[in-house]
């Protein structure tokens, strides 16, 4: 796992440092306005302690002998931004419909394969049983918000094609639209263990793409926005999350695939 932890702690630091220089929560990845916005003004110390967290995590999980430490410190960070996503599942639906409630659960899920990632990451050097029951788990949480995101995508179509490039070639919807479904069955290959591996595999690919094509040019056009910054970072984050995975679902005895 050791390359996918290195990038998901890339990804953590440089969250925790985007949220140290504007001093809040990132609202569009952090959103805890959720809560209200008096709560998201009154957060300063908070959101800095937070991102303390994930640069302290992040620097711990790549040392040997305090990776659990900076697993345990990640996951805290993250599941902090999994609570601010939660009040959307009830608002997202009340306004939006089915698309915020998509909306509101792809979030959800955006924290909870970070989250997966590092439980794997605890468990490394456990025995083989607690291995195996939280890699189940994990690929199921991988799974099933990897679906969610593909609905998500089919959902907001239209959001979802203003991020690709123009000199793309078929134009952004459709873009949108294979990205969508290529989400869904990456999901649905994790989940039931049928070539989960390469499916693992190509997701981590994916993302990357999506880091270059579509988040990184952002930063240009919107260098003074912190939300550009937070999802280049958070995205960083979710490659290693699913590499680490993918290493995982590699690496794993057949015969325990099998009885899972």
């Amino acid at each position: 796992m050791g390359v996918g932890v290195s990038v998901l702690a890339v990804g953590a630091i440089a969250t925790g440092i985007v949220d140290l220089v504007w001093r809040r929560f990132d609202p569009a990845e952090q959103p805890i306005q959720a809560f209200g916005d008096r709560v998201a003004a009154h957060s300063v110390v908070f959101a800095c302690v937070v991102a303390l967290l994930l640069i302290v995590g992040g620097i711990t999980i790549v040392q040997p002998r305090t990776a659990r430490l900076g697993a345990v410190l990640l996951a805290v960070a993250y599941g902090v931004f999994a609570i601010f996503w939660s009040p959307r599942l009830v608002t997202g639906y009340e306004y939006l419909g089915w698309s915020g409630l998509t909306g509101a659960l792809a979030g959800l899920g955006q924290e909870a394969i970070v989250i997966a990632a590092l439980a794997l990451v605890f468990v490394a050097g456990a025995s083989r049983g607690s291995l195996q029951r939280v890699g189940l788990i994990a690929r199921w949480i991988f799974g099933v918000s990897t679906i969610v995101f593909g609905i998500a995508h089919l959902a907001n179509v239209a959001g979802i094609a203003r991020m690709v490039p123009q000199w793309m070639p078929m134009g952004g919807n459709v873009w949108a639209v294979v990205t969508g479904i290529a989400f869904i069955l990456a999901g649905i290959a994790i989940v039931s263990g049928i070539l989960d591996v390469v499916a693992a595999r190509l997701l981590t690919l994916m993302l990357a793409i999506f880091s270059v094509l579509a988040l990184a040019p952002q930063l240009l056009s919107f260098t003074h926005e912190q939300s550009a910054w937070g999802a280049n970072a958070y995205n960083i984050a979710a490659i290693g999350a699913v590499w680490v995975l993918a290493d995982w679902l590699a690496r794993r005895p057949r015969r325990s695939a099998r009885a899972q």
